[in-house]
């Protein structure tokens, strides 16, 4: 992907100097903490999604601790446009980073952890629909890896993709055996220090932050 994000790069460069200022433990990433076993659906709509020429588009994830930027893989359609979709319906802002654990990834876009009363069933929400797998060699959880977390094998032996809920890798080494397992549909080209500054964050029993860390807004800018 070198060439990829060296592109991807100069045109957020390019992007930059256009419009300067006019734009304000064993571990699994299972979804609803491996513990749910609620039914899962399959279908999934992406009609709304946005349309762009790009094939492989750029996002701005801004946080309470920075901004991440992201670039999501055309090898993997499904998980992309089902992201740019939920991005334009501004799906995930406000939404928390509700799993964290250092050294392995950060895990947010969970619908209920918008509401304090859901605090129970944090990593139980999605948008009613899972997404088909979209495993591809070469496409690795490498630090700042994005990947799709979702409910075990025991509940989805096809191991579809939550429809919304989404981790970032922190440390690869830890997440290498994640591989082939959950579908990693996208990478980080900048904010490597926001997702190190997160994972350090203090969390409780259940590796939930003591102190809130939201989505504040997602942006498609390329």
């Amino acid at each position: 992907m070198n060439c990829k994000i060296l592109f991807s790069f100069l045109v957020i460069t390019t992007l930059a100097t256009a419009s300067c200022g006019c734009r304000n433990t064993s571990k699994s990433t299972d979804n609803q903490d491996n513990d749910s076993t609620n039914n899962i659906t399959s279908t999934m709509d992406t009609t709304a999604a946005k349309t762009s020429s790009y094939e492989e588009p750029i996002f701005e994830i801004n946080t309470t601790e920075g901004t991440i930027v992201i670039m999501l893989y055309k090898e993997t359609p499904l998980h992309r446009d089902n992201f740019r979709k939920l991005v334009a319906q501004h799906f995930y802002d406000s939404l928390l980073f509700h799993r964290v654990i250092y050294n392995f990834m950060i895990q947010t876009g969970d619908p209920l952890t918008r509401d304090t009363l859901n605090a129970d069933r944090y990593g139980e929400g999605d948008p009613g629909y899972t997404i088909p797998a979209e495993f591809r060699e070469g496409l690795t959880h490498k630090k700042g890896a994005v990947a799709a977390a979702r409910m075990g094998d025991y509940v989805n032996p096809e191991r579809e993709s939550s429809g919304s809920q989404f981790y970032i890798v922190h440390n690869p080494e830890h997440c290498k055996h994640l591989d082939g397992q959950y579908t990693v549909f996208g990478e980080t080209l900048s904010g490597f220090e926001v997702i190190d500054k997160i994972a350090a964050t203090a969390v409780d029993q259940r590796n939930r932050p003591r102190k809130d860390i939201r989505i504040i807004s997602i942006n498609e800018i390329i």
